[in-house]
């Protein structure tokens, strides 16, 4: 553990204009705040923020950076406030330790919430100050390394998940590779012991074995390179275990056919050296076509810059080689942290674009394993290079489309989005981009996300904002139909509704706006007497609804305008019921057939006869048909099927007529007693989880 001094010195070394007085104070502070609180290790707990701030040393971060490191679990471990840390260190280490602290309050939630929302308040906390997860990472890399003294294997298993799935790939993301090949060794050592196992000792046995050749791997490439005039640095190693265990997983191979192995990195003086060294390399030795990538023209989006190539050594052998200028390799190890070095006055915004659309998607997500699914969509995948008509650069993920480089521009053209143009030639929306491809995004006055797109996006920003579209649409829908069927009921209470009744009855039902009155109407969260009641209160006393409607079934359907003894059909095209507006179409020799007056096919009887009908006192049960997408998963055909019958109605026919995944549409045919029957169906439909959409043919 660091000592005090040693502590002051690390930083005076880079910063010798730093406050040694407060950092002085910091150190005393956590000692003391944390007295004899222990780790699992049985090293007193002070030692963890100690060593946390070192590793904010070894990264020449800013002395608030490393009070802050000190102090970070002083608030949630021990009796120390945020009042407490800002009386004694000022306002910007109290909000940068406030930060930190409000990742761990939240044990008590289920774990899949307890992610999320650890997820949600980190992203939203770094978004102010990219400190905020400078301190977390290096917090988390430390835990990591004294992660084997838990006793309990579960907790383990539960910590190195976390850091795989969250932590890494934040790092990596910021450009710390260094930390975000720790963690992961270190996780992957905990989750799949038997395979770190076998790979670690296989490279022992390679060590063994090697007789120096990666030395003189390294010595051949530097000679080569000094040959052509460049002097440069050369060091080479063997990849880490879980990048090895990675590429056999993907690619299903065994230990002995990974063959490039070895990495070598090449550090030169300039930029031009780069690729000065990657020609010599070319010509000396044979590269491997398709494995060259050139970071330094188009940088990855966390700030890395390097050529990559792979290279066919002598018997065979496959190394990958790495060239950069030393500038280049320290941002590459730190990332973002070498922004922040002391003496940099232009700091970046903690806002960098990838953090931007982090926060848009926990704006959008609508619950917990959504937030989750979207943010490590945008945070793992691989990446490609698109570009707009105005050469604009965008990173997207592998197997992007259209529709995503749109909202990686903005919301709203991903929301106005109609048609693309992928290098000039009109594609299909779902079109996989390539690297390189120019994107001309098409737009439309009238346009709306649609719920099909979410079968082929794969960036977690369109996701989220493309559900949280079709929820609002919705919801706007469910509302609109409550506000019809709001008036029906209000039609039919003793007194006379105004703005007034309403108000009060939003009061009484406890509802903030009109608004969720009546999409509660629509979804049928609230009955008709619930509403009466709150709008003219007793009115339902003598007023007995009887929802048993299974009295009418053996009724026949009374139409109005038809002559005694005329015969007729209900139209197949447009199934109507009771309570829709109706007109018949008569044709020589046949009965007469009734439409719904909205009937799209009664455009081919404008030559035969109108009828204008009306239904009659006596009208029994009719067919409806719905048009009903499901998510395609176990028990939801079970749960349209229980809505149904919930709502007193019989299914009489039901077919598949789609398979889109992750989505399944089917026809249903359902015997209701009225338009308002149907109605309250499809709105009960529209609110289960189960549904993706419903919509009366």
């Amino acid at each position: 553990m660091l000592r005090q001094y040693e502590l002051v010195e690390r930083v005076k070394a880079y910063d010798p204009d730093a406050d040694e007085a407060m950092l002085n104070h910091a150190y005393v502070y956590t000692v003391q705040k944390h007295g004899t609180q222990k780790r699992a290790s049985g090293d007193p707990y002070f030692s963890h923020p100690v060593e946390v701030a070192g590793l904010m040393t070894d990264l020449r971060l800013d002395q608030q950076t490393i009070a802050t490191a000190l102090l970070h679990d002083t608030v949630e471990d021990t009796l120390a406030t945020i009042e407490d840390i800002e009386a004694n260190f000022g306002p910007e280490i109290a909000r940068l330790v406030d930060g930190v602290t409000k990742l761990s309050k939240i044990e008590q939630l289920p774990e899949n919430e307890r992610a999320a929302e650890n997820l949600r308040k980190f992203l939203l906390a770094m978004s102010e100050d990219i400190r905020v997860l400078l301190v977390k990472l290096g917090d988390r890399l430390h835990n990591m390394r004294t992660l084997h003294f838990i006793s309990k294997e579960e907790k383990r298993r539960r910590i190195a998940r976390e850091t795989m799935d969250i932590y890494a790939p934040l790092a990596e993301r910021v450009g710390m590779y260094e930390y975000m090949r720790e963690m992961q060794a270190l996780a992957f050592e905990q989750l799949e012991p038997e395979a770190f196992a076998t790979i670690t000792g296989r490279l022992a046995e390679i060590r063994s074995q090697d007789s120096g050749q990666v030395d003189a791997i390294a010595l051949a490439i530097k000679q080569a390179l000094a040959e052509a005039g460049l002097s440069v640095e050369v060091s080479g190693r063997e990849k880490h275990p879980y990048s090895i265990w990675k590429k056999m997983a993907e690619r299903h191979l065994p230990f002995d056919q990974v063959t490039d192995i070895f990495a070598f990195r090449v550090i030169t003086e300039s930029v031009e050296d780069c690729y000065r060294a990657m020609g010599v390399l070319h010509t000396v030795w044979q590269f491997i076509p398709g494995k060259f990538k050139d970071y330094i023209s188009t940088p990855k989006s966390n700030g890395y810059r390097s050529l990559h190539t792979s290279l066919i050594y002598e018997n065979s052998m496959r190394v990958e080689v790495q060239i950069r200028t030393r500038e280049m390799h320290r941002t590459n190890e730190f990332g973002l942290a070498a922004h922040w070095a002391y003496k940099q006055h232009d700091r970046p915004d903690g806002q960098v674009g990838w953090l931007r659309d982090l926060i848009e998607i926990v704006d959008a997500s609508h619950d917990p394993d959504e937030l989750l699914e979207h943010t490590r969509l945008a945070i793992y995948q691989d990446r490609i290079f698109a570009f707009s008509p105005k050469g604009a650069l965008f990173q997207l993920p592998k197997g992007a489309t259209p529709v995503d480089f749109a909202f990686a521009v903005h919301t709203d053209l991903g929301a106005a989005t109609v048609g693309a143009k992928i290098n000039g030639r009109h594609m299909p929306l779902r079109t996989p981009l390539s690297n390189g491809d120019v994107v001309e995004i098409i737009k439309g006055s009238e346009a709306e996300p649609q719920l099909s797109w979410l079968a082929f996006v794969v960036t977690g920003k369109a996701r989220a904002a493309i559900r949280r579209a079709v929820r609002n649409k919705e919801r706007e829908d469910i509302a609109e139909l409550g506000s019809k069927l709001y008036d029906q009921i209000a039609a039919r209470t003793p007194a006379k509704v105004g703005k007034k009744a309403l108000r009060e009855a939003l009061k009484r039902l406890g509802m903030e706006d009109e608004e969720d009155l009546m999409y509660a109407i629509g979804a049928a969260e609230i009955s008709d007497h619930e509403v009466m009641e709150a709008l003219v209160p007793g009115s339902t006393a003598d007023f007995e609804e009887d929802p048993d409607w299974t009295r009418h079934r053996k009724q026949a359907i009374s139409i109005k305008g038809l002559k005694s003894g005329n015969a007729y059909t209900l139209a197949e095209c447009c199934h109507p019921v009771p309570g829709d507006r109706i007109v018949g179409l008569r044709r020589k020799g046949e009965s007469v057939e009734v439409h719904n007056i909205q009937c799209l096919s009664l455009a081919n009887g404008i030559d035969n006869d109108w009828l204008d009908l009306d239904w009659g006192s006596r009208s029994g049960m009719a067919t409806g048909r719905l048009l009903v997408t499901l998510y395609d998963r176990r028990g939801t055909i079970a749960e349209m099927a229980n809505i149904v019958a919930r709502n007193n109605a019989d299914v009489r026919s039901l077919d598949k007529v789609r398979i889109e995944d992750p989505f399944a549409t089917y026809e249903i045919d359902i015997e209701v007693q009225d338009l308002a029957h149907l109605t309250r169906i499809l709105s009960a439909l529209r609110a289960s989880d189960a549904v993706a959409q419903a919509e009366r043919v």
